[in-house]
């Protein structure tokens, strides 16, 4: 079997690659931020607008378009160059920022974020498949770490920044904000970042692109069902699903014969890119899919106020930032990734068993402990499903290895959301007697806990402690499927910039 060199390189000067790296990381702050920034800013906009029945499309919209053309843009930079793929989603995104602030309707707000998104997904694919040029697979361990780290900061500073905003400058500033931070990274990239032409001739699966897309937006639609169409199980949300089914076997058909398939199929018979897309899937599932339950719980069970829970998210952040940037140093040294997501994975399964014991009453001091344990957790296996595909797929193929691992990461969270929820309304809805003062506990906000007398507020938070102990042992069992996924893995070792590196059997073909 041939040896094939690891790919040298894009830009050889340490200094021009960290500014590039300043500039990519500039992007992927604007894209995710945009997402949490709007959550708060949400109320402000249906007060202008009306239309509150529409309220949850300024979210899906976004995650719908940024879904969808994820791996689309990873083939694309595989086809035509990464630089000018880049370039094309940064300002994709700009203009949608600008329509998204012009916005003089609620329809115009939808049709702006749909926009966004598909600049969104580009960027946040291109970014991970740019780093994937500029760093050899060990330095590249390092700097994605940095990535995560990004990533955590725009969900712990996005809803902050958005309410503060909109009370200062208007919601619109949260979107027109992006302008300038646009052609900034776009200026940055045009000038600074070399253009590294593929050598084949671009042959688009447009069939496959446009039949993977309608599959991604039938899951994001459905997982968004309850919200979207008013229930989970609904003659809707049962058509979106087998319509997504057809879609899926249709997309597996056409990709077979493809001369350049969307996502090459030949991937799948990896077991190093499947197994790691597993992990993906739960990783999405335990790490993002459960932040917004976990200040649920905070409020309901210990009584804190929004604010005070907010602090326990510093635990979390905290532990993330120790695990990612302590895995990305010692995968850069050793080389070696499997052993970070096993402990990854085994680390948030006992965080998440140990929070299904919890009761109403516990000492807030041991739940921050547990916080920090899990994001430890999810810290130490941030990068490992990115940097482990780059490593498995050849280098035709990396943009296309790395969209799916991003879309997988972003479709376990969507599954995983809808799962949660269908387990906290199932267990809401088990409260046999009625709470005095309490109409509809799925409406009680905080403040109007913070108000009840003091049985019924202890009874609103045994309550919840019940609901919430099935949804961690869901949460505990997903991290254990993920866990056996880690185990399962071939114990791989990352080359170095300029050696050997041995094709795996099913790239072996395509790695001439």
């Amino acid at each position: 079997m041939d040896m094939q060199l690891a790919p040298s390189p894009l830009v050889t000067d340490p200094r021009r690659r960290l500014i590039l790296f300043f500039f990519l990381m500039t992007a992927m702050f604007m894209a995710t931020l945009d997402n949490q920034i709007v959550s708060t800013a949400l109320p402000t906009i249906v007060g202008e607008f009306g239309h509150l029945e529409r309220f949850g499309w300024i979210g899906s919209a976004y995650l719908l378009a940024l879904s969808a053309v994820m791996p689309l843009y990873g083939k694309l930079g595989d086809l035509f160059g990464r630089k000018y793929v880049m370039m094309t989603a940064i300002a994709i995104f700009t203009v949608g920022s600008a329509v998204c602030g012009l916005a003089v309707s609620m329809d115009t707000l939808i049709a702006a974020r749909v926009l966004q998104g598909l600049g969104g997904g580009g960027i946040m694919v291109s970014i991970f498949a740019v780093n994937a040029d500029l760093f050899e697979p060990r330095e590249r361990a390092r700097y994605q770490s940095y990535s995560s780290l990004v990533l955590m900061a725009s969900g712990a500073i996005g809803p902050v920044l958005g309410g503060t905003m909109s009370d200062l400058f208007g919601w619109r500033s949260i979107f027109l904000v992006n302008v300038p931070i646009g052609f900034i990274a776009l200026t940055g990239l045009a000038f600074m970042l070399p253009y590294r032409k593929p050598h084949r001739r671009p042959k688009i699966d447009y069939a496959g692109a446009l039949l993977l897309a309608l599959t991604t937006t039938s899951v994001v639609l459905a997982t968004d069902s309850s919200e979207l169409f008013g229930a989970l199980i609904s003659p809707e949300s049962i058509g979106v699903v087998a319509f997504g089914i057809v879609c899926a076997v249709a997309w597996v058909l056409v990709e077979r014969r493809a001369p350049e398939p969307i996502v090459p199929l030949q991937l799948f018979r990896n077991s190093t890119f499947s197994l790691l897309l597993i992990i993906s899937i739960t990783g999405g599932a335990i790490a993002i899919g459960m932040v917004n339950y976990f200040a649920l719980f905070l409020q309901t069970t210990t009584g804190l106020s929004p604010s005070a829970a907010g602090l326990f998210f510093i635990l979390l952040t905290g532990g993330l930032v120790c695990g990612s940037l302590s895995a990305g140093r010692i995968i850069s040294r050793t080389g070696r990734y499997k052993p970070f997501a096993i402990a990854s994975l085994t680390c948030s399964a006992i965080a998440f068993a140990l929070m299904s014991q919890i009761q109403a009453g516990t000492p807030i001091a041991f739940i921050g402990a547990i916080m920090l344990l899990h994001g430890i957790g999810i810290g130490l296996a941030q990068q490992v499903p990115v940097i482990g595909v780059q490593n498995a797929a050849p280098a035709r193929d990396v943009g296309a290895a790395t969209g799916s691992v991003t879309l997988s990461r972003m479709g376990g969270a969507s599954i995983a959301i809808s799962i949660y929820g269908a387990v906290i309304a199932s267990g809401l809805g088990k409260a046999g007697v009625p709470i005095a003062g309490v109409a509809d506990i799925e409406q009680l906000t905080p403040k109007m806990m913070a108000a009840l007398p003091e049985a019924s507020r202890q009874a609103v938070a045994d309550l919840y402690a019940a609901a919430f102990s099935p949804l961690f042992m869901t949460s505990c069992a997903i991290a254990l499927i993920g866990l056996a996924a880690a185990v399962m893995l071939k114990p791989v070792q990352l080359p170095r910039a300029g050696e050997m590196k041995q094709p795996q059997p099913a790239t072996a073909e395509a790695a001439e």
